[in-house]
């Protein structure tokens, strides 16, 4: 594939075809956790969009869809800390099943922070599914419910993944090159 992106990445760390299995294999497991029941997917914008139109149709359920619009990073390579919510839930989560869906979870603050937010709300009960989960950088004791694949401590994107907004339509995980985000 040729892209003007590719001389940016380094390398590959998780091919097309390993996150289209393993996508399928997540959509099964959450399919048989949430056989008979409604949940509600939840969408973290902007990073997990890719990932969760794959992982609801994987999972053939009956079920509904939201998304929240969240920042702690603000164009940098490492968490601020302090989560804002940019764009919120329009519907009534009491009672409900969550899926939160995420691209990755990192040091945890956005989850953990949602995960509480999300109880206060009245969710029924909330299953974490991230696609990476970088546990070098945990700050927060997060985890997740059900992970795509652990990565090591470098700098990833594409399928959904950013740096300052781009890289997103990468259809591959791969590692940025220093020099890229170093600047």
């Amino acid at each position: 594939m040729n892209s003007e992106m590719e001389r940016d990445i380094l390398k590959v760390l998780v091919t097309e075809e390993q996150l289209r299995r393993r996508v399928e294999e997540l959509g099964e497991a959450l399919y048989e956790r949430f056989r008979g029941q409604r949940p509600l997917f939840l969408g973290v914008l902007k990073g997990s969009f890719v990932f969760m139109a794959d992982l609801v149709r994987a999972c053939q359920l009956k079920s509904d869809i939201e998304f929240i619009a969240v920042s702690s990073y603000e164009n940098a390579t490492v968490s601020s800390g302090r989560v804002k919510i940019n764009h919120d839930l329009q519907q009534d989560i009491t009672g409900r099943h969550l899926i939160l869906v995420e691209d990755i979870l990192d040091s945890g603050n956005t989850l953990a922070f949602l995960k509480e937010y999300f109880l206060a709300k009245g969710a029924a009960s909330i299953t974490l599914v991230t696609l990476l989960d970088k546990p070098a950088r945990r700050t927060k004791a997060v985890t997740a419910d059900l992970a795509g694949f652990t990565v090591p401590d470098e700098f990833v994107v594409g399928y959904g993944l950013d740096y300052a907004q781009q890289y997103r339509n990468i259809p591959y995980i791969g590692v940025l090159k220093p020099e890229v985000y170093a600047g």
